[in-house]
Order: structure tokens, then C-alpha cells, then sequence
């Protein structure tokens, strides 16, 4: 293969006319060339933190969509897949993730379960943990989510973090609002980037502490707009990532669509192309190609460098998109899973009437909550005039009580919506204005093992997640429009105003992000780490 167009140099800070030969998957010779031409070619765009699972596709089918983007590699915590089926679940997305020359960086996840405060499929231990660092298939110690038991010295925690720097592996943050002295406790524990921070003002202080930062912008949380700026003095250290991002939006962009916008936004193209194609590989060690002699050929082509449409992408040599369309094979894989519930009544999801009651107050684009107080209209335990909502987590491992609480900012005007992709142990999670709507919708997902659902006056959307109950096993494009079917629903027929309410449902059950949210257990105040009540 011979590719002639202006290469942009990243690391010289050149732009150049150039003839790029590529043998056996990779570069043998760059050289300058009389031009200038009509394209641009330069390395490939990575995501630096991402949970694969999020987009419902198994790794070689996120591939198929990813590389119309671009992207070429992804820096992937396993973390939700491991919390169903623990190590098999890593051992599955590895060799799927073979299948595809896509680059797949996983990580081993220390923080499973997240918490001791809910039900999961399974443990890993700091054996389990060490021994998936020994590995040469896993890359870093992936987001360490308890950041209260790395501030006090959790031996478990310190343990597993020590395993990661004897294996000479990175280690990822996952500390949202964290600041001061503990903060410095944090990092030195060894830990080194952090994709949660939400403001300005925390961004720059772990930065200047030391952490990489990662500017995130998913599917639910969007955190551009507030950390952009700190792109100007602070690219060298910084990165792009999605973390999680649901499959229309896959279908739609990805990192170069942040790319796009920092550029609108007048930043420096080779410090945003910086962040977006050499930090991540640089930092991780990826296998990725960054466009010199002797790298292996993973770059793209495209039309300007302005709105960076993408005319090819080009892995180990090999075009795997070309003008939109993506040219990687669909391939067949399995459907490991672990999902046991039964069938749920109207009256699991009963609570008391007229209670004052706490209120999980949800938030668009945020993964975090706020807490309320309400007192619920006499004889009702909702008040979906006022949008206070019920929210339930039913145990996908085991029969056991369902946990009921309340919720606000989810807009239903009626019927219900539930989902497997609960993070981060993966429990049933529904969300309604009336008890039978609730049971209605939990129990399609507990009728496919898995899977996403939404229920209205005498109509139900329902897209099967088999794998895991997290992830489809069909067709990406597929999903992604069965998957923007089923969320357009609860947006325009049962009326809700998020951007993403499933992303932000799934959520819900996060019990590391503060303030209040809801395990299987009960609920939970993400501040204080402990159970309280649901009724005051």
C-alpha cells in the first residue's frame, strides 16, 4: 500500500506533502513529496477510558462503528462484564476482542464488587486481580472506584494497586469531586489519571497535583464544556475519552467529534490532535501506530482540518472504513450470562402512601445526584404531576425483596422504563408512575435475561441484551437503531426530557457517585458510604 497526502506531523509540528509506504502491515518509508494534495492523513483517534459493555455491542461489533469514526484504539475496563460473571467475563471480551485487529487495550478491574453495599455476580480478589496483571493482554489496573478506601488505607484496595506497579502497569482513577488532602492521599497511592471531574476547579487542581485528566463526554455524562479550558495550558497531561457511550451514539461520532469541538473552540490543532491520538498511546503503551517509519500502519485519511470528515481509516495496514461505511467483518461470538431473577408482581413495588419520603434528584448529563425531601399527596405513594417517580432495584442473581425508593427528573408522564445495565453490578433497575407499569417492564427484561424495555398505554419497546444481560450479540448498526427506537419512545411518548434516559437510568444504581442513589440493598448516600432510610 502507497498512500500519498499531506501528513500531519504531530510530534515536529509539520504539515507536509508525503508518500507513505506500507508492507506487511507496516510503515517501511515516509518521505516528502511533491504536492500539495487533496487529503490529510494522520494517526488514529483513541478512546482513553471506556467501558465497552456501555454500548451494548461486544467488542468486535463496537469495533465495526468505531472505526467509521476513526478511532483505531480504545483504552477498555472490562469493569461491568466482570461484575456478572467475573473473570470468564474479562476472559470473553479478551478473546472476542482478538478477533478484530482493532486495538482493545483491557484493563483488570479492582473494584469488584464496587461496593460491599449490593448483590453482584462476582469478586475479584487481589489474587484475581494480581493474576489478570501478569497477563500481557491486560494493560493497566483499571479505574479504582473506592477512593474512600485508598484515602483510608483499605488493605485490599492498596494491594491490588500494588500488584499494578510491580507489573509495571498504569493505574486509572475514578474520584469525582475529590480535592484537598485527600486527594493527595489518592494520588499518592500511585494513581495517576482521573476521568471524573466535573468543574474547572477540580480539573486544574488534580492537574496540578500531577494526574492526567481525561475530558469526558458520553452518552449521560458530558463534562467538555466545563474542562475545555483547561486545554490551553494543559493539553500535554490531558486526554479524550466517552466512558460510556450507548450504540445511536456510537453510530452518530466519537473522540472525533470532541476533537471537532475543541477545535471550534480555537485550541491549537496539534495540541488537540495531542490529546486525541498520541497521549493515550504514550501513557498506556498501546500497540498503536503514531505514523513514523518502523510503527505499524494505523492511521486515517481525511477531507480537512476543520470538521475532519473521515474518508479512511487504515489499521495494521489493513482499510477498515472507507467514506462512512464500515469494512470489518460481522463476526459470531457466544452469549455468556448470569440472570436468575423470576417474574416480579405490582405489589413488590409498593411502599407506603403519603410518606415524606428522601428523593433521588437525577441529573442531565451528570452521573452525580442530589438528594430531596418530599412529603407524597395523601393515599399515593406517587405524584407524577410533580414528577415524583418511583425507582426500584430488583436482584438479577437471586430472588430477594425489591428495594424501592423515589425519584425525580425522569419526566414520565406514564408507563415505565427498566434496564440490566446497571452500574455497576448490573441488577434490574426500573423506573415508573404506577406499580403495575414497573412490574410490566421489569419483567421483559427478566423475560430476555437481559435487556432494556419501556412500557405506555398498550405499547412496549424491548431490545434483548443476551450477553451478560449487557450486550447485544446481532448486528451494531442494528442495535443502534432498535436502541434509538426504544429510547425515542421514552422521550416522546412517555414524555421524559433527558437527553439519555437510559444512560442516566442506569446510573441510578452507581453507588460511588454521590449523593444518594440505590443498590438492591436499599438506598444509599454516596457521601456518607451507608444505607438510610427511604421514608423520613
Amino acid at each position: 500500500m502507497k498512500v500519498e497526502a499531506n501528513l500531519v506531523d504531530i510530534s515536529a509540528r509539520r504539515i507536509y506533502p508525503a508518500r507513505i509506504t506500507v508492507e506487511e502491515g507496516k510503515i517501511v518509508s515516509v518521505e516528502e513529496a511533491e504536492g500539495p494534495f487533496d487529503t490529510f492523513v494522520l494517526p488514529g483517534f483513541v478512546d482513553a477510558h471506556i467501558h465497552i459493555e456501555s454500548s451494548m455491542l461486544v467488542p468486535s461489533e463496537f469495533a465495526r462503528l468505531a472505526v467509521v469514526h476513526g478511532t483505531v484504539a480504545t483504552v477498555s475496563d472490562p469493569h461491568e462484564i466482570a461484575n456478572v460473571l467475573g473473570t470468564a467475563g474479562v476472559e470473553f471480551m479478551l478473546e472476542n476482542a482478538r478477533k478484530t485487529p482493532f486495538v482493545f487495550c483491557f484493563g483488570a478491574s479492582p473494584c469488584v464488587p464496587a461496593t460491599p453495599f449490593e448483590t453482584s455476580g462476582a469478586t475479584l480478589t487481589p489474587d484475581d486481580v494480581a493474576a489478570l496483571l501478569a497477563r500481557g493482554d491486560i494493560g493497566y489496573l483499571s479505574e479504582v472506584m473506592n477512593f474512600p478506601g485508598v484515602v483510608a488505607g483499605d488493605a485490599d484496595m492498596l494491594s491490588k494497586i500494588a500488584a499494578a506497579k510491580a507489573a509495571g502497569k498504569p493505574v486509572d482513577g475514578h474520584a469525582p469531586g475529590l480535592r484537598g488532602a485527600d486527594l493527595d492521599r489518592y494520588i499518592a497511592a500511585g494513581i495517576s489519571t482521573d476521568h471524573e471531574a466535573f468543574t474547572y476547579e477540580e480539573g486544574l487542581e488534580k492537574l496540578q497535583k500531577g494526574m492526567k485528566i481525561l475530558v469526558r463526554e458520553g452518552s449521560a455524562a458530558k463534562n467538555f464544556d466545563a474542562l475545555e479550558p483547561l486545554i490551553a495550558e494543559h493539553w500535554e497531561n490531558m486526554m479524550f475519552c466517552s466512558d460510556d457511550r450507548h450504540p445511536n451514539d456510537l453510530r452518530r461520532e466519537h473522540i472525533n467529534a470532541l476533537v471537532v469541538r475543541a477545535l471550534k473552540k480555537g485550541h491549537d490543532l496539534f495540541h488537540v490532535l495531542k490529546m486525541a491520538c498520541v497521549n493515550p498511546v504514550e501513557h498506556y503503551g498501546l500497540d498503536t501506530g503514531l505514523l513514523r517509519e518502523g510503527d505499524r500502519a494505523d492511521f486515517i485519511e481525511v477531507s480537512d482540518l476543520e470538521n475532519l470528515t473521515v474518508l479512511r481509516t487504515v489499521i495494521a495496514g489493513e482499510t477498515v472504513a472507507r467514506e462512512g461505511r464500515t469494512l470489518l467483518p460481522r463476526l459470531d461470538g457466544g452469549t455468556p450470562n448470569r440472570f436468575d431473577a423470576s417474574a416480579k408482581r405490582p405489589e413488590d413495588f409498593a411502599s407506603h402512601p403519603g410518606a415524606e419520603v428522601e428523593v433521588i434528584e437525577a441529573v442531565d448529563h451528570e452521573l452525580v445526584t442530589h438528594e430531596k425531601v418530599v412529603k407524597l399527596p395523601e393515599g399515593d405513594s406517587y405524584d407524577v404531576a410533580n414528577d415524583i417517580l418511583k425507582i426500584a432495584v430488583v436482584n438479577r442473581y437471586f430472588d430477594a425483596p425489591v428495594a424501592v425508593a423515589h425519584v425525580r427528573n425522569f419526566g414520565l408522564k406514564t408507563g415505565a422504563i427498566a434496564s440490566s445495565v446497571a452500574h455497576d453490578s448490573h441488577n434490574v433497575v426500573v423506573v415508573g408512575c404506577s406499580d403495575e407499569a414497573m412490574a410490566e417492564a421489569a419483567n421483559l427484561v427478566i423475560g430476555a435475561r437481559g435487556g432494556v424495555a419501556a412500557v405506555g398505554v398498550g405499547e412496549t419497546h424491548l431490545l434483548p441484551l443476551p450477553v451478560a444481560g449487557l450486550m447485544s450479540d446481532g448486528d451494531g448498526f442494528e442495535t443502534a437503531e432498535a436502541y434509538e427506537r426504544v429510547d425515542r419512545f421514552v422521550r416522546d411518548t412517555l414524555g421524559s426530557p433527558l437527553d439519555a434516559p437510559f444512560m442516566t437510568l442506569s446510573f441510578m444504581a452507581l453507588l460511588v457517585i454521590p449523593e444518594l442513589k440505590l443498590s438492591d440493598k436499599g438506598l444509599f448516600d454516596g457521601r456518607e458510604f451507608h444505607f438510610i432510610s427511604a421514608e423520613r
